[in-house]
C-alpha cells in the first residue's frame, strides 16, 4: 500500500495529464467516427447500389483490419507513402491516432445507425414523402430523431469501447494512460502497483460510463 501511495504522490499530475490525453483522442474519434458513421450508414440504408457497395466494403474493410495495424499503417505508412510528393509531411501521434480511432470506430458506428434507422418502421418515411417532402428532409427530421433514441446506448457503449482501444496507440507513442503506466512502471521497478493504479483508473471512468449509457436505456425505453 505504501508503494502505491508513493506512485500517486510522485505520478498523480502525469497520470491525470494521460487520463486527460485518453479521453480527448475518445471524444476527438467519436466526433469524426459519428460523421464517417453517418456517411456510410446512408449509403447503407439507400437504394443505389453503388453506394451500397462503397458502404459495404468500407464497414467490412476497416473492421477486418486490427487496429494496431491500422495505427501502424497510418502513422508509418501513410507518410513513408507520401514522402515521393510531399517530403516533409509528418503526422503527429495525436493526428495518426485520432485518425485510426475514427475510422475504426466509424466502420463500426455505420452498423449501429445502419441499425437504429431500420429500426423505425418503414411507414414513416413513406408517410412524410407522401406529404411532399424529400428524401433527404425525411431522413433528416422524420427518421433520424426517431433513430437516435435507440442509438443512444450503442453510441455510449462504443466510447466505452474507443476508450478502451486508445490503450494499442501506445504502441506509437501517444502518451496516453497505458503509455503512462508503463513509463511509470519503468522507471519505478514496480510493475504491480502501477498498472494496478492504471487498471483502477479506467475501471472508474469505465465504469461510471457504463452507468450513464444504463441510466439513459432506462429513459429511453420509458419514453417509448
Amino acid at each position: 500500500m505504501s508503494s502505491i501511495m508513493q506512485i500517486i504522490e510522485t505520478y498523480a499530475g502525469m497520470l491525470m495529464g494521460a487520463l486527460g490525453k485518453t479521453l480527448l483522442l475518445t471524444l476527438l474519434s467519436l466526433v469524426f467516427a459519428m460523421v464517417i458513421g453517418m456517411i456510410f450508414a446512408l449509403m447503407n440504408v439507400g437504394k443505389n447500389r453503388v453506394f451500397n457497395f462503397i458502404g459495404t466494403v468500407y464497414v467490412d474493410a476497416v473492421r477486418g483490419v486490427p487496429l494496431i495495424v491500422l495505427a501502424y499503417f497510418i502513422y508509418f505508412g501513410v507518410p513513408a507513402g507520401m514522402k515521393a510528393i510531399f517530403p516533409e509531411f509528418r503526422l503527429s501521434a495525436l493526428q495518426a491516432g485520432t485518425i485510426a480511432l475514427a475510422m475504426n470506430c466509424g466502420a463500426y458506428m455505420a452498423e449501429i445507425i445502419r441499425a437504429g434507422i431500420e429500426s423505425v418502421d418503414k411507414g414513416q418515411m413513406e408517410a412524410s414523402r407522401s406529404l411532399g417532402l424529400t428524401y433527404g428532409k425525411s431522413m433528416r427530421l422524420v427518421v433520424l430523431p426517431q433513430a437516435i433514441r435507440t442509438m443512444i446506448p450503442s453510441i455510449i457503449n462504443q466510447f466505452i469501447i474507443t476508450l478502451k482501444d486508445t490503450s494499442i496507440l501506445s504502441v506509437i507513442g501517444f502518451p496516453e494512460l497505458t503509455n503512462m503506466g508503463k513509463t511509470i512502471s519503468g522507471n519505478t521497478f514496480k510493475s504491480l502497483e502501477t498498472w494496478a493504479i492504471v487498471g483502477v483508473m479506467y475501471m472508474v471512468v469505465i465504469v461510471t460510463l457504463s452507468k450513464i449509457a444504463k441510466r439513459i436505456e432506462r429513459r429511453v425505453n420509458r419514453g417509448r
